[in-house]
């Protein structure tokens, strides 16, 4: 029997490795593009950067460092240089497509941030395998622009899982309309008609405002708004303001709200504030042909009639007065059933002086020359 050489016992001390075989080896020296790794071969392993990740001009120093242990698969058991060519990004996509498999099996649900705002989509990675995730499926309202998720942790589950056609979706949409409706039962079990709720504006229309109340949607009526007269809601809230209502109406999933509280009410007490014969100041806000109505207070306002603007005939009232203009004036007539009041500046003028010497002239004696 012959004698082995020292070239061959060295070889037989260390094990033998194939190609697509996974190792593990110990990091001996860190490269901002390349990890040497001992894999107690007798040649050192190289991770390159292309194969360590997908993402570009990673330096790979502050990722790993000297004693880490690493998990890698073969690919050339020398790559021509008498090294081991080896990569980690291949190995981490095997172990990820198989957890997403899993995930698609399992509807299990998944959480990654988002590194790319693709046309159509969102992408994501889950241990160096991507997953896209189409816009209509991103979100349970329509997104105009995506770039607000760009680096966001988000929360999805895999729908179709086909990595020979390299298509894996995810779907973030059917958590969030889960979710609602969890909160949307819960909120409903809990509100009843007349319960004071605080909300955040969530859009703002020329009609009125939707309020989220955390769970589902109110409608704030333009009409609903302030006892007083509201001429536009957009001048009134804004997008995110929170605001105190009380739930007028439940219809089924419809909500009615209101800021007109009963206790604010401006009629409250008004036969005593507005009894007839009362001096009152208020502000003009509106005019027809007919008459000016004088507000009083915010959702109290009177009719001051043509007639009872002045003592002297006026054609109408915009010949006189003004929106805006502040005016007193006596309460003549009060009708709370109906909530009108009457207004008449006239009441407070001075009467006129009666005036008989029209005809004197004529009547008087003519004096003789």
């Amino acid at each position: 029997m012959s004698e082995m050489s020292f070239e061959q016992m060295l070889d037989e001390s260390f094990k033998t490795i194939r190609n697509g075989e996974v190792v593990e080896g110990t990091v001996i020296d860190v490269k901002p593009d390349e990890i040497i790794l001992n894999i107690g071969y007798k040649s050192d392993g190289i991770v390159t950067r292309s194969e360590y990740t997908n993402e570009p001009n990673v330096d790979l120093t502050t990722v790993v460092s000297v004693g880490d242990t690493m998990e890698t698969k073969v690919i050339k058991v020398n790559d021509g240089e008498g090294q081991v060519l080896l990569s980690y990004k291949r190995l981490a996509a095997e172990k990820g497509s198989k957890k997403l498999e899993e995930a698609f099996e399992n509807h299990t649900v998944l959480q990654a941030k988002v590194s790319q705002v693709l046309n159509g989509g969102l992408g994501v990675v889950i241990d160096e395998t991507r997953v896209f995730i189409p816009a209509s499926l991103v979100s349970d309202v329509f997104e105009k622009d995506l770039n607000k998720y760009k680096d966001q942790e988000i929360e999805f589950v895999i729908t179709e899982f086909n990595p020979r056609r390299r298509r894996i979706i995810g779907d973030r949409k059917q958590l969030l309309v889960a979710r609602k409706e969890e909160l949307q039962k819960e909120l409903f079990s809990r509100i009843q008609r007349g319960d004071i709720i605080e909300g955040t504006i969530k859009n703002v229309t020329d009609f009125g405002a939707f309020v989220d109340l955390g769970g589902a949607d109110g409608l704030l009526h333009i009409s609903e708004m302030s006892w007083g007269r509201i001429e536009s809601p957009k001048k009134v809230f804004k997008v995110g303001d929170k605001v105190r209502v009380f739930i007028k109406d439940i219809n089924e999933t419809k909500i009615a709200l209101s800021c007109k509280f009963p206790d604010e009410n401006p009629w409250n007490d008004a036969d005593g504030k507005y009894a007839v014969g009362t001096v009152v100041k208020g502000k003009v806000a509106r005019m027809t042909d007919f008459g000016a109505f004088v507000e009083l207070a915010p959702g109290v306002d009177a009719l001051l009639h043509v007639s009872q603007i002045a003592r002297e005939h006026i054609e109408k009232p915009s010949d006189v007065l003004s929106v805006g203009q502040e005016v007193e004036a006596q309460i003549v007539d009060f009708n709370e059933a109906d909530k009108k009041i009457s207004l008449s500046i006239k009441a407070l003028l001075p009467p006129a002086e009666d005036d008989n010497t029209e005809d004197t002239a004529e009547e008087s004696p003519v004096e003789e020359a």
